[in-house]
């Protein structure tokens, strides 16, 4: 039986806090560092298919995040300017049905709410805010995390959840080289009273056009319904979630599509706008005591809904690896890194491969768009774009 090591997670995000429960849950000391003031997601949607809510489930909160969210009924196609429509596939019931969890479309303050809670329930000092990690070293014996408050932290592993421009990754390797992607991101939250009544539907909706293209979900019990819009321009290249926009900046990018999505466009309270940028899969995530997981490792554009999936999964086999596994921590976290580089190479990739599929210019005339449509999303692609996503196992597969 492995001795048990004292993990440091570096990050109070949705990977972080997934790692921390499942670590808890599994008999480790875990302390998490966040350095934010307060834990608190930005407004925003997620998509969180069986492979993600199987590890809820797994964790004991699933129930508690499905009271919160909605199981949407299932996802359709719409060409961008004539409403044309395409069942692309059956959620609801037929998730649970087939994969054994459903599909949930989630607020993501709710999903990182029932994640503190039940990490504190765990253990009420486990999470640590206004705690900035600056650095780190290691040697042989231990971990020592440095605050920027300038107080030392110690334990036997460390995990780095701590975002895109992590400073952890960066201690290990070194600054990264992002490269922008040509396409800026719209978000926002609409509330659904605001919207026709023929728009209020537990449906996910994914409109497909030349340049760009938009996807909206409800949330909430079906209270708003979460917007975000893609479209390829240069002239914006800054990578941050909360950098706000406007209305009329926003219409104007989507001059000319279909009056559904300018519903949504007009009703958005505070739009907000990032740059999309694209890292290469990486070489290695661990070094001796030291790991990554999530956006820190395989950051991905959002057009496969498996970023937050793919955290999740993360802290889910990590916590199985320090746990499960004989052997010293760095070789307990080298054998998660094997377990999962393949899975999320993948996944970062087909995320990225979607921006020409979503965007492609065959869309811009009917007929060609009519055929685009039933040649990319009928039945054959989709199960082999989705079905190895949503098969995963957290809690059986080999590692």
């Amino acid at each position: 039986m492995p001795s048990y090591p004292r993990v440091l997670v570096a990050g109070g995000g949705i990977g972080g806090l997934t790692a921390a429960l499942a670590l808890a849950r599994m008999g480790c000391e875990v302390q998490v560092y966040e350095q934010a003031p307060e834990l608190r997601e930005v407004g925003a949607g997620i998509q969180l298919a069986a492979n993600g809510t199987h590890v809820l489930y797994a964790l004991g909160v699933g129930e508690a995040l499905k009271a919160l969210s909605c199981e949407a009924e299932g996802k359709e196609i719409r060409i961008w300017n004539s409403g044309e429509t395409w069942k692309l596939h059956d959620l609801g019931k037929v998730s649970i049905e087939r994969y054994g969890y459903p599909y949930l479309t989630v607020y993501r303050p709710d999903l990182l709410g029932v994640l503190e809670r039940a990490v504190r329930g765990e253990k009420r000092a486990a999470i640590h805010l206004g705690a900035k990690c600056v650095g780190f070293e290691q040697d042989e014996d231990s971990v020592a995390l440095r605050l920027e408050d300038g107080r030392v932290v110690m334990g036997d592993a460390l995990v780095g959840a701590d975002g895109v421009h992590s400073r952890i990754r960066q201690g290990l390797f070194g600054a990264d080289k992002p490269r922008f992607t040509g396409v800026v991101a719209w978000r926002g939250i609409v509330p659904m009273e605001r919207l026709p009544q023929r728009m209020m539907r537990m449906v996910g909706t994914n409109w497909v056009g030349p340049g760009g293209h938009v996807v909206h979900y409800p949330l909430r019990a079906g209270r708003v319904m979460n917007f975000v819009g893609a479209l390829e321009r240069s002239d914006w290249q800054v990578e941050s979630w909360s950098a706000r926009g406007t209305t009329e900046e926003l219409a104007a990018d989507f001059a000319g599509w279909h009056d559904d999505v300018h519903a949504l466009i007009r009703n958005i309270p505070v739009p907000f706008k990032w740059a999309l940028m694209v890292r290469p899969p990486m070489e290695r995530w661990s070094v001796g005591r030291v790991t990554l997981l999530g956006d820190a490792c395989h950051s991905m554009v959002p057009f496969l809904a498996q970023g937050a999936n793919m955290a999740m999964e993360d802290g889910y086999i990590i916590a199985r690896a320090l746990t499960e596994l004989p052997g010293d921590v760095g070789s307990r976290l080298q054998t998660y890194e094997n377990a999962r580089r393949e899975r999320t190479r993948r996944a970062v990739e087909g995320s990225a491969d979607n921006i020409q599929r979503f965007h492609n210019r065959a869309l811009a005339e009917p007929a060609s768009a009519r055929e685009y449509v039933s040649r990319e999303w009928a039945g054959a692609p989709i199960a082999e774009r989705y079905e190895w996503l949503f098969r995963y196992d957290v809690t059986r597969v080999e590692i």
